[in-house]
């Protein structure tokens, strides 16, 4: 039982690290919209943490293919899949000149990441409490 409450862990700590990448996206979409930071700035800002979200997410699918926790592997399979179709596209980088004509869709796909994140979080949350209790019970 040890080892399932550390896989929940571990998968806790990645989706917070998830739900902080995408927060600081969001802060930097809002910035730029509203004129507190340049578009340049903010792409590049951007563009600096979208792989490393990209490969926290692969890591965390395949933890939970590794584990055993099927559900979970299953639930996180089409944000991984948009990632990766994102990547294979060459799409996933924000374009400094389109930045302005991409800035509502950039928010409100960013939004609908946090909230899947979100939720996911949730559900891990809820696995590791009820790992617990079957561990010490």
């Amino acid at each position: 039982m040890g080892d399932d409450i550390m896989s929940w862990l571990l998968s806790f700590f990645f989706h917070a690290s998830l739900v902080g990448l995408i927060g600081y996206q969001l802060m930097c979409l809002a910035d730029l919209e509203f004129d507190y930071m340049n578009p340049y700035d903010s792409s590049s800002q951007i563009n600096k943490v979208i792989l490393p979200e990209f490969i926290i997410q692969g890591v965390l699918c395949f933890i939970h293919l590794a584990t055993g926790h099927w559900f979970m592997f299953l639930f996180s399979l089409p944000y991984l899949y948009y990632n990766v179709r994102l990547y294979m596209r060459g799409t996933h980088l924000l374009d400094v000149t389109e930045i302005f004509n991409q800035l509502n869709w950039a928010k409100q796909l960013r939004i609908f990441k946090l909230v899947y994140v979100i939720l996911l979080l949730v559900i891990s949350i809820f696995w590791m409490i009820w790992s617990i209790g079957e561990a010490y019970d």
